[in-house]
């Protein structure tokens, strides 16, 4: 069955079904007479007329008259000349995402760009043929400049394309898919590397990813409650209620459904409001335990709080049209202005980068709990299920944990407030959207690689202290999951690849959490 593009707003879940589950994609003839209507429009709209990038030059040469017979090689030597991007290739899901933003941008009828181009989107789509792009290019003002270019370029049959997984000239591609590249009428190689289609399409990768990295996050802090048997009272109703955020009660709720079947966790009345403990001076159990485990909700409460403001940012930018100008049919006229600016997204990923960088940390300070036995006083150190100063346990993998925490504080230094001018002053306050969106990406791939570690940690933990009958159903089912991965270790063993396997199992298995 086919996913209908561009008669309503995309969610999430779409983007989930036509990403991860491969659903492809349909253009309604209604959806395509919007694009004809607006492109027609265009055509018969421009003759005589001072129009940005179809009679003028581009950036601070928009000054600069273009003849009727120079128009169309305006439009190929844009998408040229801004195909310089630099560095490594992005990963093919990112650019796909790009692309399914790119489409439903363009859908919107406000480009006036011809119909072969999005059906010629469409097609990349569902046949995964995934442009070239390099990690570094544009600054995220005029939209994504330099990494749309690419994709311009592909469509154009230069360049270059990612066919079954393997690079390949674009022109040598569209020939084995019997497609033809796209012809330039007007204005397709503006329409086309304007806009945030980019950095929003990453985005939306990012947060679906940021959304599992929380529900295994929340699986992880629920198991590391049942290893230390805490009270239930940390994330009970009656406390998080009183608390009005959002983001929290969640958490607390998710939690109290986890465990709602485990006997690990105890009731507070039973062990000291009991009268038992009035004779004592030093109390043999923790009153409150440390804050990585009992503030679970008010650390996560926060980060779930910026993720979902930055859905619905994401989304808003993703169901709009964000070119310029735009072709207005309906209203008969063209309006020039900045609907590419990427400030929105810019801003929405720096926030998601310190809240990724703050649950790295709070791993990273539970994994710390586990492997120092002056702190948690059950475990050996370094979660050492084998002879203490012969064998290491988990001690290698801290100082990798550790290190990446760091690498991630420094990430996540704002690129909202990094804005250099360039292009003569034309763009003289930019919005670094791209390079946020992708260092967000990095952030959550180091956060993956964090929580891949406390896992190995925590089905550690498990054995060694031997209360897997006792978890709840729920943890004790994962813990079984990763344990088919990575086996009880006493002897020392190679690390790298069972926290590489732990990682991926986590990539890619998205688990939601529901009360």
């Amino acid at each position: 069955m086919m996913f209908s593009i561009g008669a309503k707003p995309l969610s999430i879940e779409d983007y989930k079904e036509i990403l991860f589950n491969r659903k492809k994609v349909h253009i309604s003839d209604a959806v395509i007479k919007v694009v004809q209507e607006s492109h027609s429009f265009l055509e018969s709209f421009h003759s005589n007329k001072v129009i940005y990038g179809i009679s003028t030059g581009l950036g601070p040469m928009a000054q600069f008259k273009i003849s009727s017979g120079d128009q169309k090689k305006l439009q190929y030597n844009v998408i040229r000349s801004h195909a310089s991007g630099i560095g490594k290739p992005v990963d093919e899901i990112y650019v796909k995402s790009a692309l399914i933003t790119l489409l439903n941008g363009l859908l919107k009828g406000k480009s006036g760009i011809h119909p072969h181009a999005v059906t010629l989107l469409k097609e990349f789509i569902n046949r995964d043929l995934i442009p070239f792009v390099p990690e570094h290019g544009g600054v995220g003002a005029s939209g994504d400049l330099v990494q749309l270019a690419h994709i311009a370029l592909a469509l154009i049959g230069e360049g270059e394309i990612f066919m079954k997984h393997k690079l390949v000239p674009a022109g040598k591609a569209l020939s084995a898919n019997k497609m033809e590249p796209l012809s330039v009428y007007l204005r397709e190689g503006l329409s086309l590397i304007n806009g945030t289609g980019f950095m929003t399409g990453t985005g939306i990768v990012n947060l679906i990813h940021s959304k599992n990295i929380i529900s295994w996050a929340i699986t992880a802090s629920s198991m590391i409650n049942e290893i230390v048997c805490s009270f239930n009272d940390y994330f009970s109703l009656e406390l998080n209620r009183i608390k009005l955020h959002l983001g929290q009660n969640y958490v607390a709720a998710m939690v109290r459904n986890i465990l709602r079947d485990s006997n690990l966790i105890r009731k507070r009345e039973e062990h000291f409001f009991n009268g038992t403990h009035s004779e004592e001076y030093i109390f043999a159990d923790k009153v409150q335990e440390y804050y990585s485990i009992r503030c679970v909700p008010q650390i996560i409460g926060p980060i779930i709080d910026t993720i979902n403001q930055a859905e619905n940012v994401l989304f808003n930018e993703a169901n709009s049209s964000t070119d310029n100008p735009v072709i207005d049919p309906e209203a008969g006229n063209i309006f020039h202005g900045g609907n590419f600016h990427g400030d929105y997204i810019s801003f929405e990923m720096d926030k998601l980068k310190i809240a990724l960088t703050k649950l790295s940390m709070l791993f990273d300070r539970q994994i710390n709990y586990l492997m120092n036995n002056k702190l948690n006083d059950k475990l050996p150190p370094f979660i050492n299920l084998g002879i203490l100063g012969v064998n290491f346990g988990m001690q290698g993998a801290q100082f990798t944990a550790t290190s990446t925490v760091a690498e991630n504080q420094t990430l996540s230094y704002p690129n909202y407030l990094h804005s250099i001018p360039n292009n003569n002053d034309n763009q003289d306050i930019v919005s670094m959207g791209t390079n946020s969106a992708q260092l967000a990406k990095k952030i959550i791939d180091n956060t993956y690689q964090v929580l891949a570690i406390e896992m190995l940690c925590l089905i550690q933990a498990i054995d060694y202290l031997n209360i897997e009958p006792k978890m709840a159903s729920y943890t004790r089912d994962k813990y079984l999951q990763l344990r088919k991965l990575v086996p009880r270790f006493e002897e020392d063993t190679i690390k790298y690849p069972e926290i590489a396997k732990i990682r991926d199992y986590l990539y890619t298995h998205f688990i939601i959490l529901a009360n």
